[in-house]
């Protein structure tokens, strides 16, 4: 059995990540940067008017002005403005040369073509102006590699003069759960038999990560047909659901053995999801997960999810942890990293209380998991907890 840190390391360190490959803007969200993304163009590529109101040079306040034309976005004014002379300007409009500063049309009150300040205050020079390259300049680092790209970032691309993004191609992985009690979903389920929840548990759990999910397969004890779903097998990560244990209907171990799978750790010091394994067959990694439901999901959010991540590109895949008050006691831990379900609301964490790793009713309720390292001493109500959020 080996540490948690040490474990989560490992599985980290099999996984490199994918080769980047370039994908539309639209097509984008969700994928890790590959490489640094830098402008090409400058933005705005000129002063522009962040109002409507009149272009005016500051040095001729208080004015008045005549005005001598307009300047609208996507166009321009195509002279140059004297001395006492305002340009007629929308939001978005370039500053024509030799202007400086806008009046806003609220602050302007005009007779014919004669344009005189009406505000409180006169606006200070450059007021209302958004001046070339305040957004970005050309050549300037936006967003840096291993960044999850969000629709913000999308339209800072576009605006920055990109159509396509470099990331990494996304992972193929491909569930396989073990065991003669389970039955397909919608399947009829006799009184010994259990619906395959699991799969479709981490199948939702991979949802929103950029990977994709090649099959489900539920399979019986028999070794030899984990052998050939194995082999066959046709992904980056292999995860298996189940018989990872040392029953004798836990075939899991057994089979990768027999297809000369190298095996690097088995058993993690944590719980929920101790008998945790991982290895690889070929160049597929494999990830054994535990078959109770719980210590599925706590073991695919600590394990699976980070070397999706970290595979995709990520730069910091592993969940982040946080700081809460504990809304009650919770127990002094033994030898195992201990993961609590509980609830939050604002900075108080409330522990649920169910601790069987079969049952689902409380995690369905909870938000988060108290992080409780090996051998940490009681934490009083009240007290400073770390968690993890679901």
């Amino acid at each position: 059995m080996i540490p948690l840190e040490e474990a989560q390391q490992r599985l980290l360190a099999m996984g490199d990540a994918l080769p980047v490959e370039g994908v539309p803007l639209e097509s984008a969200a969700g994928r890790y940067l590959a490489k640094d993304l830098t402008a090409l163009r400058t933005q705005p590529a000129r002063d522009l008017s962040a109002m409507d109101g009149y272009a005016v040079a500051h040095a001729d306040f208080p004015g008045p002005w005549m005005v001598v034309g307009e300047s609208a976005a996507g166009g321009e004014f195509s002279g140059m403005p004297g001395r006492h002379e305002a340009v007629r300007i929308f939001t978005g409009a370039p500053l024509p040369e030799g202007t400086d500063t806008v009046i806003i049309q609220e602050d302007a009150t005009r007779d014919g073509e004669r344009m005189a300040f009406s505000g409180a205050e006169p606006p200070a020079r450059g007021q209302h102006v958004r001046e070339a390259g305040s957004d970005f300049r050309n050549g300037e680092q936006l967003i840096a590699a291993g960044t999850e790209v969000s629709p913000a970032h999308i339209g800072l691309a576009a605006l920055a003069g990109h159509s396509a993004l470099p990331v990494r191609r996304q992972p193929r992985i491909m569930l396989l759960s073990t065991g003669d009690e389970l039955v397909a979903l919608g399947e009829p389920v006799g009184p010994n038999q259990l619906p395959s929840a699991n799969g479709a548990m981490l199948a939702a759990m991979l949802a929103p990560l950029t990977c994709e999910v090649s099959s489900n397969i539920i399979l019986p004890d028999e070794q030899t047909a984990i052998e050939e779903a194995l082999a066959a097998a046709d992904a980056d990560i292999i995860v298996t659901i189940g018989g990872a244990s040392v029953g004798k209907h836990d075939l899991v171990r057994p089979a990768l053995k027999a297809l000369g799978a190298a095996i690097d750790f088995w058993k993690v010091a944590m719980r929920p999801g101790k008998p945790v394994m991982a290895g690889k067959l070929n160049d597929k990694i494999i990830l054994g997960l535990p078959g109770n439901p719980v210590s599925a999901y706590v073991s695919a959010f600590l394990f699976l999810l980070p070397l999706v991540r970290k595979m995709a590109g990520a730069g910091e895949p592993l969940p982040a942890l946080h700081a809460a008050k504990t809304a009650a006691a919770v127990p002094a831990n033994g030898s195992r990293a201990y993961f609590v379900r509980a609830q939050l609301a604002g900075d108080v964490i409330t522990p649920l209380p169910s601790a069987d790793s079969a049952i689902l009713t409380s995690l369905s309720q909870a938000d988060a998991l108290i992080f409780r390292p090996a051998h940490a001493a009681k934490a009083k109500a009240g007290s400073d907890v770390e968690y993890l959020r679901l």
